[in-house]
């Protein structure tokens, strides 16, 4: 694609690190204890010199409305009707491991303990920064556009829901999984500045007993391409190069390659997310390096659909007869979790209502009329070129990703390899199985809210969608949806000021090798009331000054919040890099911006 004008940018949207309830897993246990990875925004803008999409992959577990309406709403005070609902798409990476409670739905609040409005507007603030950079950085520019294969990075976590499809579906994937990487490459004159990678896994390589923020095998996989690979060092670049890993239809996509948490390739968590996310790495850049220009221009539509009564034609039911969804709702196997990736509270996948019942899920919580969970959802269809992105706000089985890609590229009349399923985006409605796999109810398809016939309404919009977007007609947008009538808020965490922040209460070794582990204590101001830009940095001493060489951001770093006491404690860890020069480092830590202490020097050598 040339003559166009391209922009990306990169912000934080870490949240708060300690005592927050974590998002994925549902475990109420699960708090933010610390930093392993942070998290980040990456936000892509592309203007044909007519219209303008802006495409945004978050390290986040979910997108939920209330984070994209806030989004939209601080967009409009900047750029006015520049960056609005139609032509703005988020979508999240899926991590497990982040900091959660920043939805305005409840039943999605629960596990986290309530609405924790810092992370909420960690969230948002950090996101309108990506698209403010990208929209700084705006330049002529161009795009290309590749695709390959990656075969060790997933599995599939719901056979026995797989096999039910028919063999024309399953014979679409021989190792019944989504290999497809995509990468789109963006490129100003001769520079590359992005890439936007596509690939289908679950963020669960980090597992459910952890409590350190991260972006998981994603988080690694961009922090590969964009810090090893590129160079960036995130708290100094102005310009960076940006690279995303967005998911597709990976409902039914795990890392844990063993079926089992924690068990794939390793059973080390840790390396678990770091081989995941290499491979996805290696895979994309090889894409990258053989893409293709792409050509075209630029144009999306949404629409908002009350996917509790939709109407659906025949054509697009496996039995050929009309059908219509019901109002979300939680099936028993919800509880049972994804044992593969983490397990819920002991009750078994698969159980269900006999053959003979029309529908075979055993509700247990009427979300939707409860107003726990949304009704109304945004559908939406961003064309860039002759790529067409279906976001979708839920979790699409490879399968059912499938015929939805196949049945709007056969309404636009394109190749369905160039029509990808975005899911997790714009918000968030749980799981959308087959109505075969449906009837399996293993876990995700007791958490298909809307019923049996829940893809089929899909389709049937997403087709509408497409003929809307080739036909310019004016499709209504219809009306979006509302909070929940209650929103549940965490308790907030009030300062303790005792003037003692700071103070190193474990100073490290005097020496190190490379590979060694430098650990340092600090008495530390509560995360919650003193978030920083970062809380720990490693520090170079050369040229007569001290130089930063890493953060917390960082893969060899790590920062762990404790109380003891009524104090607060930071544990900082630094695993020295077997190519670290020689030298004299010390660790530094931020207690509130505008605040930093340090250990006294110690040296790397041989």
């Amino acid at each position: 694609m040339t003559g166009m004008r391209v922009g990306c940018g990169i912000a934080d949207v870490t949240g708060v690190a300690f005592g927050n309830g974590m998002m994925g897993y549902s475990m109420p246990q699960q708090r933010t204890g610390g930093i392993h990875l942070r998290l980040r925004a990456r936000a892509f803008i592309v203007d044909d010199g007519t219209k303008r999409v802006v495409f945004v992959s978050a390290d986040l577990g979910m997108i939920f409305d209330a984070v994209r309406q806030a989004v939209l709403a601080e967009l409009s005070g900047s750029f006015g009707s520049l960056y609005g609902e139609q032509n703005v798409l988020l979508t999240a990476t899926h991590t497990h491991a982040g900091p959660g409670g920043f939805s305005h739905h409840l039943l999605y609040n629960l596990a986290p303990l309530g609405f924790h409005e810092k992370t909420f507007r960690a969230v948002v603030t950090g996101i309108v920064a990506a698209i403010g950079k990208a929209h700084d950085a705006m330049a002529p520019g161009s795009l290309a556009f590749g695709q390959t294969e990656l075969w060790d990075a997933s599995v599939n976590r719901s056979r026995p829901a797989f096999d039910l499809n028919p063999l024309e579906d399953q014979r679409e994937f021989p190792r019944a999984i989504d290999p497809a990487m995509t990468v789109l490459r963006f490129r100003q004159g001769s520079t590359d500045v992005g890439a936007i990678s596509f690939f289908a896994t679950h963020g669960t390589s980090m597992t459910n007993t952890n409590r350190l923020i991260s972006g998981d095998n994603k988080g690694y996989a961009a922090y590969r391409w964009e810090h090893d690979h590129a160079g960036v060092r995130y708290s100094d670049d102005a310009s960076p190069f940006v690279a995303a890993f967005p998911q597709t239809n990976a409902g039914d996509m795990s890392p844990n390659l063993h079926l089992k948490p924690g068990t794939g390739p390793t059973r080390d968590e840790f390396t678990n997310t770091q081989m995941i996310g290499d491979r996805q790495f290696r895979a994309a850049l090889s894409a990258f390096s053989s893409a293709r220009p792409l050509v075209g221009g630029v144009d999306s539509r949404l629409q908002y659909v009350d996917m509790s009564d939709v109407a659906i034609d025949p054509a697009y039911t496996p039995d050929g007869k009309p059908h219509r969804t019901s109002s979300s709702a939680i099936g028993l196997p919800t509880l049972a979790g994804s044992v593969e990736d983490g397990p819920g509270i002991g009750i078994p996948e698969g159980l269900r209502k006999p053959f003979a019942s029309h529908d075979r899920r055993i509700v247990v919580l009427p979300s939707g009329r409860l107003g726990w969970t949304p009704n109304i959802l945004p559908l939406q269809i961003m064309r860039i070129g002759a790529l067409y992105l279906v976001a979708g706000p839920a979790e699409f089985t490879i399968v059912a990703g499938l015929r939805i890609r196949t049945s709007v590229a056969a309404e636009l009349r394109v190749n369905v390899d160039d029509v990808l399923l975005v899911g997790y985006s714009n918000a968030y409605s749980q799981y959308v199985t087959t109505p075969e796999e449906y009837d399996s109810q293993q876990y995700e398809g007791g958490s298909t809210l809307f019923g049996r016939y829940t893809l089929c309404a899909y389709q049937q919009e997403f087709v509408r969608l497409a003929r809307d977007l080739t036909s310019r007609a004016a499709l209504p947008k219809g009306q979006r949806g509302g909070a929940s009538r209650k929103v549940l808020r965490a308790r907030t965490v009030r300062p303790r000021e005792n003037g003692t922040y700071g103070q190193v209460l474990t100073a490290p070794s005097l020496s190190y090798p490379p590979g060694a582990t430098v650990v340092a204590e600090f008495s530390a101001a509560h995360p919650a009331n003193a978030m920083c830009p970062n809380y720990v940095d490693v520090e170079h001493h050369r040229d007569g000054r001290w130089v930063r060489i890493a953060d917390d951001g960082d893969w060899e770093t790590r920062v762990a919040f404790t109380r003891r006491r009524r104090r607060i404690i930071a544990r900082a860890e630094w695993t020295v890099p077997a190519d670290t020069c020689a030298g004299t480092y010390r660790i530094v830590y931020h207690a509130r911006e505008g605040s930093r202490s340090a250990t006294d020097a110690f040296v790397v050598g041989p």
